[in-house]
């Protein structure tokens, strides 16, 4: 035994020698009632056998308090040997005892021998001592049994009962137990209405939980108002939480710390700071500035709407910081990506001999991640050796996420393989940084692993390995991984389908992607956007477009992202009317617009041919991306004004806005437009001299058709000769173009050998060289081409065009008669055909007048 344990026990001895056994029972009581429960348990085991059965409940209290199971199992052994232990409070007591010291089984067993003893059935305190451990211990389908057997035994289930069982059921149970309160008049109780509140709330049907809190007889208690406005805020109704304080303002509530925590905490997540600075104003009218929780919160929510120096200021005025305030401000700095601001703070901290927590280890770590300090990230671990810290699963998969996001994928296996437990999140961190670093096959692998180890993916897993399968853009795989998530039941997670969307849509399967898309049941946003640009990007616009007014029709307002991509859409085929339709929509409704909306904005009236329009969208953007300025400067070029694209070039530059291949793809194939031969080339020879860019095939390309369009067709083939890498089908094929376009019969055959070589089963590479030979006169070698192209069975895909017209956008194929309207065009046509012979007529009749 401990020698100050044992020195204590003899004080007490000599202490309570003289005292009688009721006396001694009394001071115990006095000294729980105090709170001075050690003690009370020291004096008890001076002498075990003089308590009392009214003693006992106390004692078994002070052992739950301090949580010490042994403490309980030796009350326990005195109870059974004073033949107590049928006691209905003594018994009560032990199974709450057990159960809040974390032995169920013990609680479970104490119970069972006491459930034979009928007067001991009836007391609805016992029966609820053991509900509230099942649900406490995860065992919800033997607590509803237990709640079964309870009112079969004849006990009926009184308020706390009901309020535990509201904590754990799900909407439909949940409203069958509000029914059964209101049949039994269990009306007036604020545990019940609080628990009711609090199930709608979490089960989000947050107008039932309104419908009860608005009925409410009697609304002085706070706890109501703070649920009501935690449960607006919880579901996404800011603006109702805060309506809801201002309410509780006018009422006759006293307010808690709470309170203010749960309405801060609504104002940060609705973005709503003025608000925020008259909750910060109420805490301190009435006493609240020195409450660590409710500064915290108010740090948070400052840090949430981005005013970082106000948190600042929050965190300075407080003297006394916790580890709370310590990580509330590290997390703001974080989360308003002020990375090094962030790790100052930690240095700080530490300085002052703070010990850091998990949340703080995370969040530091986390901020390594996003700069890619990983040095900084290998300093911070080496730091939590030795420390219990390391081994908390919250920790290591921050370590893990840190070391693959910085690319340091054999520490990151060092720690998977150090982990006592490798749980959900150790694996997904895993397999989402080797996804993040391109290492799919790797993702791909540990997904292996993990099925080993017979860990169940989650969510969140399942949606990296379809992005590995993405990036490696094998469909095959991808569709052995569909079949898992339909044998898994993840088919109906929107965030799983969606990915599966994404990664159909990536490898040209738009069908497949449209049936994940149509078997979900449930579709948020996301998933509508994931399936408008999948239509976008393999070449379905009028899909997407269409799909984009259904969104409306099933109850979801669109975002930037939705606007982003139907506008892709109209661009695509020149769709000017909805296009239009579109940016009066993105007015009215105020949808917040970002930097990708508004360059997808500008770029479809460049396609549209309303540079004007796109020019004042530009002009008037509040911040400009490299991307805003290639969209311009190409806008300028394709519209014939290649002078204001060198000059909005020069701004640009002039701007300090570093241009990219694209820039220098647009400025000379704006000279190409213009015949700007000289300056396109100089513009070239820049890239790589003055701006550090290798050029791609793709400015390759634009140079030929630049020199060849000027007749320059020796220097065009000069330039092919020197290129540092293979031409491609491109190159050559500009280069036949042009000697089409000058009748060079000798260099366009050499174009088309290449071209051939290449590919020599398109049929559009045939029919330039036929049509070279043909303007040419060159018969007989034309002649052969055609009967390749008959004996390859080659045709030429027809040209295509399109007019938009009241609201519809109608395509036609050179040649084709696939047009609804194909009868009502030739009419029209032939009518045209009689108005122009008969005009000629008429000018022919003049003409012979004139001449007499």
């Amino acid at each position: 035994m401990h020698p100050n344990i044992r020195l204590l026990r003899q004080l007490s001895h000599d202490e309570s020698s003289h005292l009688s056994p009721s006396l001694l029972n009394s001071n115990i009581k006095a000294f729980i009632q105090q709170g001075q429960f050690t003690k009370a348990l020291q004096l008890y085991s001076v002498s075990p056998l003089s308590a009392t059965q009214f003693t006992f409940p106390s004692l078994l209290k002070a052992s739950t308090f301090l949580s010490n199971l042994n403490y309980g199992k030796t009350l326990h052994s005195t109870i059974i040997r004073l033949g107590l232990h049928f006691d209905p409070y003594i018994t009560t007591s032990l199974v709450n005892m057990y159960v809040k010291c974390g032995s169920f089984a013990s609680a479970v067993n104490v119970f069972e021998k006491m459930v034979e003893r009928e007067g001991c059935v009836k007391d609805v305190t016992f029966w609820n001592s053991l509900l509230d451990g099942y649900f406490k211990f995860g065992h919800t389908k033997e607590g509803l049994a237990h709640f079964y057997k309870m009112q079969a035994f004849g006990v009926l289930p009184d308020s706390y009962s009901l309020s535990i069982l509201l904590g754990v059921v799900g909407f439909k149970e949940g409203k069958q137990i509000h029914g059964y309160i209101v049949r039994n008049m269990f009306k007036s109780d604020p545990f019940l209405e609080t628990a009711l509140i609090d199930m709608y709330s979490s089960c989000s049907r947050i107008m039932e939980a309104w419908f009860v809190f608005d009925h409410l007889e009697d609304k002085s208690n706070v706890v109501v108002w703070n649920v009501m406005i935690g449960g607006f805020f919880e579901n996404g109704w800011c603006e109702w939480s805060l309506k809801l304080y201002s309410l509780m303002k006018g009422e006759n509530v006293k307010f808690v710390s709470e309170s203010f925590s749960s309405t801060l905490s609504a104002c940060g997540y609705g973005d709503d700071v003025d608000f925020g600075r008259q909750v910060h104003c109420d805490l301190i009218k009435v006493g609240f500035e020195n409450n660590p929780f409710v500064y915290t919160s108010l740090l948070s929510m400052y840090g949430k709407c981005q005013f970082v120096e106000d948190a600042e200021n929050v965190f300075h005025l407080v003297l006394d910081k916790g580890i709370e305030l310590w990580n509330a401000m590290i997390s703001t700095f974080v989360s308003n990506k002020y990375s090094y601001a962030a790790f100052e703070v930690y240095k700080k901290m530490r300085y002052n001999a703070m010990t850091p927590d998990s949340f703080t280890v995370s969040n530091v770590l986390s901020c390594s991640s996003m700069i890619g300090t990983y040095n900084l990230g290998r300093s911070v671990h080496a730091e939590l050796v030795k420390r219990p810290i390391e081994y908390s699963t919250t920790v290591q998969s921050a370590l893990l996420t840190m070391y693959c996001k910085c690319g340091g994928v054999d520490d990151a296996n060092a720690v998977l393989h150090a982990m006592r437990e490798k749980d959900v999140v150790a694996w997904g961190s895993m397999i989402s940084g080797f996804c993040q670093n391109r290492k799919f096959l790797e993702a791909l692998d540990y997904f292996g692993r993990m099925d080993a180890y017979g860990v169940r993916p989650d969510s969140d897993i399942m949606s990296s390995v379809i992005s590995a399968c993405t990036g490696l853009e094998n469909v095959d795989l991808g569709c052995m991984i569909h079949g898992y998530v339909i044998k898994s039941g993840f088919n109906q997670d929107v965030y799983v389908a969606t990915s599966l969307v994404d990664m159909y849509s990536k490898c040209g399967f738009p069908d497949m992607a449209k049936n994940v898309f149509s078997d979900m049941s449930y579709k948020n946003l996301v998933a509508w956007n994931s399936m408008m640009s999948c239509f976008c990007r393999n070449d379905l616009p009028e899909k997407s477009i269409k799909l984009f007014s259904e969104i409306v029709q099933h109850g979801f307002y669109p975002d930037s992202v939705s606007i982003t991509n139907v506008l892709t859409a109209v661009s695509s085929v020149a769709a000017l009317l909805n296009g239009k339709i579109i940016h009066g929509y993105l007015i009215r409704l105020e949808i917040q617009s970002d930097i990708q909306l508004e360059n997808a904005l500008m770029d479809m009236y460049i396609k549209c041919g309303f540079l004007k329009y796109a020019e004042y969208i530009f002009r008037n953007m509040s911040h400009k991306d490299v991307v805003s300025w290639n969209c311009m400067i190409a806008g300028y070029g394709s519209h014939g004004n290649c002078i204001q694209a060198l000059s909005l070039f020069d701004e640009m530059k002039n701007r300090g806005i570093k241009p990219d291949d694209v820039t220098f793809l647009s400025l000379i194939s704006s000279c190409n437009h213009a015949g700007l031969v000289d300056e396109g080339h100089n513009i070239f020879q820049s890239m790589a001299m003055e701006h550090g860019i290798e050029p791609k095939m793709e400015h390759y390309v634009n140079i030929v058709d630049l020199l060849g369009r000027a007749g320059r067709l020796e220097d065009a083939y000069s330039f092919v000769k020197t290129m540092p890498m293979e031409p491609d089908r491109s190159i050559w094929l500009s280069l036949l173009c042009a000697s089409r376009a000058h009748s060079s019969v000798e260099l366009g055959e050499l174009a088309a050998q290449n071209l051939l070589r290449l590919e020599p089963d398109r049929g559009s590479n045939y029919v330039q060289l036929l049509h070279l030979y043909g303007e040419s006169e060159l018969w007989d070698k034309a002649a052969n081409i055609r009967a390749t192209m008959k004996e390859k069975g080659l045709k030429k895909n027809p040209g295509c065009s399109w007019i938009e017209l009241r609201d519809k956008v109608d395509v036609f194929f050179s040649g084709g008669s696939s047009s609804p309207r194909t009868l009502e065009i030739y009419e029209i046509l032939r009518s045209l055909g009689k108005n122009m012979e008969k005009k000629a007529g008429d000018y022919e009749t003049v003409a012979a007048f004139l001449d007499m």
